[in-house]
């Protein structure tokens, strides 16, 4: 399905108005856990460097190696849970629902193809969200950083932003967004496949809503550990 799928993307018509109204919903059902779970990932996070730094006597480092904690791990991780957890469990549900009620069949005996009709505007709208949603996850988890490190250790607020470039870089950045996009590119299509192969009922749609989301976290954490693994040897790492 993942190469059914990806020729769909490029030889199919694009759907704008499918595509506007997913990207909305997968946005609504998101948004507010993606800010309620990023808050506890850069307290922790802040807490967690803060106290290392500064048993370390690198204080004027902590500001850094939380600004690389965030972008390069915990920004896609957040992404990849929320996306998996909610996003492809609601496309999951959608797709199970229509197979019940033989939608799915009316559709491809009318000639219509369901993964060019629903699943690739799911993807796409599912992939454009997931990137909005680690960018929130970078920007909440580096300002709740900055308060615990500043606000309440009492660090240097000048050292907390001047070290900001001195271990993380751009390409840092730019990996995290990749992650971010191929999870959920993978998250929508697993709770899409595991859709559409539903049976047995309403409670067969249940079963399949809970294998798409422990399958998608298995997914996702193997393709983020491979992908991490990968960079370090692709790209030079900055040091102190």
């Amino acid at each position: 399905m993942v190469v059914d799928v990806t020729k769909a993307v490029f030889t199919s018509r694009f759907q704008t108005r499918e595509f506007i109204e997913q990207a909305w919903f997968i946005t609504s059902v998101t948004l507010m856990p993606t800010i309620l779970v990023s808050i506890p990932f850069g307290a922790v996070i802040a807490l967690q460097v803060g106290n290392l730094t500064g048993q370390l006597g690198a204080q004027s480092f902590a500001g850094a190696s939380a600004v690389l904690a965030v972008v390069r791990e915990a920004a896609p991780i957040a992404a990849a849970l929320i996306i998996a957890g909610a996003a492809g469990s609601a496309i999951c549900s959608d797709m199970g629902a229509r197979k019940i009620r033989e939608e799915i069949d009316a559709m491809e005996v009318l000639g219509v193809d369901p993964i060019q009709r629903l699943v690739v505007p799911r993807v796409l709208a599912t992939v454009f969200v997931s990137a909005m949603i680690n960018g929130i996850v970078i920007a909440t988890g580096i300002g709740g950083g900055y308060f615990f490190t500043v606000i309440v250790q009492g660090g240097s607020a000048g050292a907390f932003l001047s070290s900001f470039t001195a271990l993380a870089s751009l390409p840092d950045l730019y990996i995290s967004m990749v992650k971010a996009v191929l999870f959920g590119y993978l998250a929508s299509i697993v709770g899409a496949y595991k859709g559409l192969n539903a049976g047995g009922g309403p409670s067969g749609v249940g079963r399949a809503v809970n294998e798409s989301v422990i399958i998608a976290f298995m997914v996702l954490f193997a393709l983020n550990s491979i992908i991490t693994a990968i960079y370090f040897q692709i790209v030079p790492q900055n040091g102190m």
